[in-house]
């Protein structure tokens, strides 16, 4: 059977840089950091001060203050996204449709904030006063329940949880579900709200967090002085449908998704495997999908945590597939401006990366000030880069030894 082609039709977002898409991403080409002090913990509690959250995010411009009671934040992120993301589209979902619209919204860790306040209320009045909630508002996979529900999609509905891959492992998943003709659209994406006390401790106790007491230089991926990520907060949403459909509707393409890649390490349960090798079969894998060559590869949004390991392998992958081509291939994380948004990320950098193709410019690596013999690439220093961009990959890689790939291309 011929594979279909799927195109994106919308864009939805809500992030530390800005509650909607235009907002974020005039942001990220102005260099501008979302990252501050930690308000949602006491920071005075923690050796890492900082952390990328979202500014004055109003869940009831979106839903039903009853409804948003209902949902732990990341659900209410993604559900606020999802709707302005198939608002965007110009995508109605009535009785016509309904059953050929899918959801797929990947989150890393679920409902931080509602297993933390459920558990207190559990030590402190017993376990009769637990909400019936709880478990539906903290279990991973809700977000996409909720949005499905909000919006009254009944097609496939699934979510990857890959850790700080799930974003794009759900759309990479929901674009191979439209390319085989599972579904004709998809919600994909993913959404993340772990800026809590547990959180907090747990990547504290790693020594994964960023020390530096700089909110706006926390973020250092690639530098020789980086100390570690950022933890962030928020969604990022695509509307995938078949090209056929686009073009029926008369709908604004932003561009196509072409490629897949994903693999897994085997390796060890934090730590990225040695000199990149996993990361370097997502990318082959994504580009052979694409059915791209590696010279037509303009820009590359990097998963750039800002961590030793991760910038260093990621970096050491990136030379294996592309060989000397490498040197010449444009490269930026945007995490150090949005901060790592765990299994959000894929969905924000995906966002990231049609608007690069859309707007021919290419976000900067923020806070690059001293170069990592490591760390050897075009990181696109400090500065966005006007330039025509036609192909890009966008890597995420999560703890598991998950590594995913996406290949996007300008449509034609």
């Amino acid at each position: 059977m011929e594979e279909r082609r799927v195109v994106i039709t919308g864009l939805g977002a809500v992030t530390p840089v800005g509650n909607d898409v235009k907002t974020m991403w005039d942001n990220v080409v102005a260099g501008n950091s979302g990252i501050d002090f930690a308000t949602r913990v006491n920071k005075d509690d923690f050796p890492a001060k900082v952390a990328a959250e979202l500014k004055d995010f109003d869940p009831t411009l979106y839903m039903d203050k009853k409804d948003a009671r209902k949902m732990d934040p990341f659900t209410q992120y993604a559900v606020a996204a999802s709707k302005m993301a198939v608002e965007d589209a110009n995508l109605t979902i009535d009785e016509s449709n309904r059953d050929s619209v899918g959801v797929w919204i990947g989150s890393g860790i679920g409902g931080m904030k509602t297993w933390e306040d459920q558990h207190t209320k559990f030590l402190e009045k017993g376990p009769k006063r637990v909400s019936p909630f709880f478990v539906p508002m903290m279990i991973p996979d809700m977000a996409a329940g909720q949005v499905s529900i909000q919006l009254g999609a009944r097609g496939i509905n699934s979510c990857s949880v890959t850790a700080c891959a799930s974003g794009a492992n759900s759309i990479g998943d929901a674009f191979k579900a439209v390319q085989r003709g599972d579904a004709d659209y998809m919600i994909a994406g993913g959404t993340e709200a772990p800026i809590s006390n547990m959180a907090f401790s747990g990547f504290s106790s790693m020594k994964a967090l960023s020390l530096n007491q700089d909110p706006k230089k926390a973020s250092r991926p690639f530098d020789a002085n980086r100390d570690g990520f950022v933890m962030g907060e928020g969604s990022g949403i695509l509307i995938l449908e078949t090209l056929e459909s686009a073009l029926e509707r008369g709908a604004h393409i932003y561009g196509e998704i072409v490629g897949y890649g994903a693999t897994g390490d085997a390796y060890h349960i934090t730590a990225p495997a040695e000199n990149g090798e996993g990361a370097a079969r997502a990318m082959r894998h994504a580009i052979n999908d694409a059915g791209v060559t590696e010279d037509q590869v303009d820009y590359i949004n990097a998963h750039g945590t800002s961590t030793e390991l991760n910038d260093k392998f990621e970096t050491e992958a990136i030379k294996r597939v592309f060989g000397d081509y490498a040197s010449k291939i444009a490269i930026s994380s945007t995490k150090s401006m949005t901060g790592h948004l765990l299994g959000a990320a894929g969905g924000i950098e995906s966002v990231i990366a049609i608007k690069s193709i859309e707007d021919s410019v290419i976000p900067a690596t923020i806070n690059y000030e001293t170069p990592d013999p490591a760390c050897d690439l075009d990181y696109v220093p400090n500065k966005a880069r006007k330039q025509d961009v036609n192909v890009v990959v966008s890597n995420s890689l999560g703890f598991g030894g998950h590594n995913v790939a996406l290949v996007f291309k300008k449509y034609q």
